[in-house]
């Protein structure tokens, strides 16, 4: 596929897809090739038992027809609010194409398989990291991590590194995907796609900015 300069899109670049993923491959495609920094970086919302939104970063790892996947350890913040309410909302925004993508959608776990296909392909520092961190609870202090890490680096110093039960990955099932592209005096373009549930057929809003 040939890579866009920004400046070079067109409005009938945006809302002439009647697949968002497709458009979603354009755009992701470009955030790659021109974005400095983490061009998978997504904001993740969640809500905690209180109905208290919950934002944070997290990284895209995978993307296809069926959602979007991410990673975390399942006992973090946002693995139990997942568990007690699996949907999520995300958002990427790519300043330097001055761009974003909304998705709103229930979340699924991802299959064992896929976690462990993933978790292998970590960096071997990061899949220490996976036992050492007691994600998202009161830490002592730098120490009592660094500790806890030296500890699990000896117990796997050789040999495969088992991927941790308390981590794996989630898979949001958008039924809302929306794009967003800035545009002169804030009359920006934005396209809503919905539908009713995965497998539904999808339908297309341009939406005021």
């Amino acid at each position: 596929m040939t890579i866009k300069q920004p400046e070079q899109l067109t409005d009938g670049d945006l809302g002439t897809e009647a697949d968002p993923f497709a458009l979603f491959g354009e755009w992701f495609a470009e955030a790659q090739a021109h974005e400095i920094n983490d061009p998978n970086a997504m904001a993740i919302a969640t809500v905690d038992a209180d109905g208290l939104p919950n934002v944070r970063m997290v990284l895209l790892k995978d993307w296809d027809a069926d959602g979007f996947v991410f990673y975390t350890n399942l006992e973090s913040a946002k693995g139990r609010e997942l568990a007690g309410n699996p949907k999520a909302a995300i958002v990427m925004h790519w300043k330097s194409l001055r761009r974003q993508v909304r998705v709103r959608g229930p979340v699924l776990p991802v299959t064992g398989e896929e976690a462990d296909a993933y978790y292998a392909s970590r960096p071997r520092g990061s899949r220490i990291g996976a036992w050492a961190s007691a994600q998202s609870r009161p830490l002592e202090g730098r120490f009592a991590l660094e500790k806890s890490v030296a500890e699990w680096a000896a117990k796997y110093a050789i040999g495969d590194i088992p991927r941790p039960q308390h981590w794996s990955g989630f898979r949001i099932a958008p039924v809302e995907i929306e794009f967003w592209r800035d545009k002169p005096f804030r009359l920006h373009d934005r396209i809503r796609y919905t539908r009713s549930g995965a497998g539904s057929s999808w339908s297309v809003t341009r939406l005021y900015p």
